[in-house]
């Protein structure tokens, strides 16, 4: 590598002063790079370096993919923590507090332990510049490491091959599936996609496709490196039993996961894994463990009468899967559906729409007060003739859209709020009274 392709800027300000608060340095983080979005490992590798001369003493569990990370997290570490293992766990992005990204033993880290990293990493640094997602992913492992963990699970934050979680080499990965999102950065194609995703696969490992009709890219990739990859429908199959459990068969084996409200192919993989993971722990403990999983945001249920559910999904293929989950609602429900949808400017809002309209009865859209926000206006401008003249409202904002569903709504109607991170933030704020956060 070529130290002087290694970005070294003057910071904009001051690091944050000992003592500082996590909003004070992440106001901080959100300014000493160019770009939100920088892909590439050589910057991250320095700092790395300079932080960990030696690997980190623990196994490390990569995840990947389009839709349903943060369920295959979630799942592996209920897993490990029912099986008596330590655990480490890197998400993003957050809901409410940054501390979300960062879990040890299942709870968010402590704002201590987190300025301390911020503060570990700033002194490693030494005028390289990071962008905010690959300082704190820096930090997470910080933190980890302080807290000696026997197992990481890291979650890709885009693509994989050139996330800043890829800098290290991991010892498991799981891609959970693969389909179109981040066109701008990662390609307009499942095998262009799919190269990316299989970026985190390293020579010999152990690794679990999720994904029921893999791309070549990812097949090949594998093939290439040895990896000893277990692919749905081939290596393990999924099967109905009823309307709430599915059966796991892997080799000999049977084991039974919840039909929902969680992605069940994420689960699967979560579970296939663990039987190299943890081969001596009973199934009957992995069972236990995946059936209380919980991600919040992900087809949760945050109100009844009338029922209201929240689901982070953002792209056509997330929307695929929230469709189908509402289909089952309607079905079993004699109400109308009713959608408060809001996104962000560099989304596939028609694929979006398009996926969810079938089953949508009326829509709120509304609008984000983010940086790369829709106002509802354009929302609307953007979907264009999809619309239907008298189907729908516009709302500034979800909290507004929400409480007009919720007042136009009867009890037995579902009202379903998604789009992204920021939509179903703000729906829980409303509905649960949840502080909000950076």
């Amino acid at each position: 590598m070529n130290r002087q392709s290694i970005d070294v800027m003057p910071v904009p300000d001051r690091a944050p002063a000992p003592g500082a608060s996590v909003d004070e340095w992440l106001r901080w983080l959100e300014a000493i790079h160019p770009t939100e979005i920088d892909l590439g490992l050589d910057r991250v590798l320095v700092v790395l370096r300079r932080l960990f001369p030696r690997r980190p003493a623990a196994r490390l569990i990569t995840v990947a993919g389009t839709n349903g990370k943060g369920t295959t997290v979630a799942a592996l570490e209920a897993v490990l923590i029912a099986s008596g293992r330590t655990t480490g766990a890197y998400t993003s992005p957050h809901l409410f507090r940054y501390n979300e990204r960062v879990r040890i033993g299942g709870e968010s880290v402590s704002d201590d332990a987190l300025v301390a990293a911020f503060e570990a990493v700033e002194a490693a640094r030494r005028g390289v510049s990071l962008t905010y997602f690959e300082f704190g992913t820096l930090a997470a492992f910080v933190v980890m490491a302080e807290a000696g963990v026997q197992d990481w699970l890291l979650e890709v934050g885009l693509g994989g091959r050139l996330d800043a979680v890829n800098v290290l080499d991991p010892d498991y990965a799981v891609i959970t599936s693969v389909d179109i999102d981040h066109v701008g950065f990662l390609g307009d194609n499942r095998e262009v996609i799919g190269f990316e995703k299989a970026g985190i696969l390293r020579p010999g490992i152990t690794a679990v496709c999720a994904d029921p009709n893999p791309p070549s890219s990812v097949l090949q990739q594998a093939a290439a490196q040895n990896v000893e990859l277990k692919v749905t429908g081939r290596d393990y199959t999924l099967s109905r039993e009823d309307d709430e459990t599915v059966s796991l068969t892997v080799g000999a084996e049977r084991l039974s996961l919840p039909a929902g409200p969680l992605p069940v192919q994420s689960l699967a993989a979560a579970a296939v894994l663990s039987c190299t993971l943890v081969p001596d722990v009973s199934r009957e403990i992995v069972a236990k463990a995946l059936q209380e999983v919980r991600v919040p945001g992900r087809f949760e249920a945050i109100r009844s009468k009338p029922t209201v559910i929240a689901d982070v999904g953002h792209n056509p293929h997330a929307a695929r899967w929230l469709a189908g989950k509402v289909e089952g609602l309607k079905a079993a429900s004699s109400g109308s559906v009713l959608a408060v949808y809001a996104a962000l400017a560099d989304k596939d809002v028609e694929g979006v729409f398009g996926a969810m309209s079938p089953l949508v009865d009326r829509w709120y859209f509304a609008g984000l007060d983010e940086p790369r926000g829709l106002t509802s206006g354009q929302l609307i401008q953007r979907l264009g003739a999809q619309c239907h003249p008298g189907g729908q409202d516009a709302y500034p904002s979800v909290p507004e859209a929400l409480e007009a569903a919720i007042r136009g709504a009867g009890p037995d109607d579902v009202i379903v709020v998604f789009g992204s991170f920021f939509t179903v933030a703000a729906a829980r704020a409303f509905v649960l009274g949840v502080p909000g956060g950076s």
